[in-house]
C-alpha cells in the first residue's frame, strides 16, 4: 500500500506550537473591516487553537507518518 501524502492545504493553514498544539487562523479578517468594532477586530487577529475533536483527523492530514 502506498504512503499517506500530506494535505498540503491543511499543512499551510495549521501550525503546530512547541507544546503540540495546533493553532489555526480567525476566519472574517481580511476584509470589509471598517463595519467591524476594533475589539473584534483585535480578537480576530489572535490565532485560535483546533477544537480537541478535530485534532486526530488534522494532525492525520498535515503529518500522516507519526
Amino acid at each position: 500500500m502506498p504512503k499517506m501524502k500530506t494535505h498540503k492545504a491543511t499543512a499551510k493553514r495549521i501550525k503546530v506550537t512547541g507544546t503540540g498544539k495546533l493553532m489555526r487562523k480567525h476566519s472574517r479578517e481580511r476584509h470589509l473591516l471598517r463595519k467591524k468594532s476594533s475589539r473584534r477586530k483585535r480578537r480576530l487577529s489572535v490565532p485560535g487553537t483546533i477544537a480537541a475533536s478535530d485534532v486526530k483527523r488534522i494532525r492525520q492530514l498535515i503529518s500522516p507518518g507519526l
